[in-house]
This record gives structure tokens, sequence and C-alpha cells, in this order.
């Protein structure tokens, strides 16, 4: 097909809307990460820059010297990817640029919850099992691995609380009251 008759966008600038609402940062807002979380993505960028980019580029320049296009699968799948990895390439450029890396570890001792807290939770009403949950940056969320993005109500709730209060948020299910039980920086 023509290239006249694809749209395809050339800026790149689609990157923060085809993300989830969960995963967008909120207008004007920073882009808080962990160190762990921020070596996450420069290394994946690393990755995708010095390992897998050029592979393709490897492949789709021999698929070019094998005559045809049109109708070259290595070829039009290899300038796919290719697309597909500067596409993530600017997304994670732009997400390193604009963060701002918090160290847990050098809030020690306090008791009031901020962006890196381990923070331990019940029910206020007692009946529900306590829940661990790391408040993280939104490229580091993990429900599974109990870390939560600073944005989720969750952590919304929970920012700036202190051990022993009871907070409120909005949940899936409605309205929930968490008591904080304990407060960690690691």
């Amino acid at each position: 097909m023509n290239k006249a008759f694809v749209k395809e966008s050339e800026d790149g600038d689609d990157d923060e809307e085809t993300l989830s609402p969960a995963s967008r940062l909120p207008p004007g807002s920073k882009n808080y990460m962990t160190p762990r979380g921020y070596q996450s993505l420069r290394d994946e960028l690393d990755q995708l820059l010095r390992v897998e980019r050029p592979k393709i580029v490897e492949t789709v320049a021999w698929a070019a010297g094998n005559g045809d296009r049109s109708e070259n699968g290595d070829y039009i799948y290899g300038k796919k990817r290719l697309r597909e990895i500067d596409r993530r390439l600017r997304f994670l450029g732009k997400r390193i640029d604009n963060a701002e890396v918090v160290d847990p570890r050098a809030r020690q001792g306090g008791d009031q919850v901020f962006f890196g807290a381990t923070v331990t939770i019940r029910a206020a009403d007692g009946d529900a099992a306590e829940q661990t949950w790391q408040i993280v940056g939104i490229d580091e969320a993990d429900v599974s691995a109990g870390k939560i993005s600073w944005i989720s109500p969750l952590a919304r709730a929970l920012l700036k609380a202190r051990e022993g209060d009871t907070v409120r948020f909005m949940s899936p299910a409605g309205a929930r009251e968490v008591e904080i039980v304990t407060v960690r920086y690691e």
C-alpha cells in the first residue's frame, strides 16, 4: 500500500494518550519514582537502544536487499517493529527526563506516610487481614507485588497520614475506611 494512504503519527505525541488512565501522570505533576523504578526504565531504554533496535535494523536492511518489499514479511514486520521500538524509546525518554527520583531510605524513622513508604493497613472495622503496600511511581506499580501508584485512591488517602490514623477512600467496591498499622521506609 502506498504510504500516502497510511496514517502514522510522526511526532509520537500520542504516546501518553494510548495509556490507560491509571498509567497517565496528572497534568502538571512530576513523575515521582524510586531509584529501583528509575533504573528499571533506564535498563529497558538501554536494552531497546543497544540490543533490540540494531538487530531489527539489520534484519530490515537484509530484507530490503532481497528485492520486492511489498510482499516481504521480514521487511514489513521489521519496519512495524521499528516503529513500535521508536515509540517506546520516545515514551521512556520522556518519562526518564521528567523523573523525580525519591529514595525512600532517606526518610528513615518517620511515622508519617510519604512517597516510597511501605504501609501496613487493616480495615477500620477489624474484619479483614492486614495488607502491606509500598507507594511507588506509576511506572513501577504492581499490585501482585504489593506496590501501588502514588496517584491511586488508596495511596492518595494514605499520604501525609500517620501510624494509628484512620483514612477513608473510594475503592471500586465503594467507600472504605482503613487504619494505618505501621509505616516504614525501605
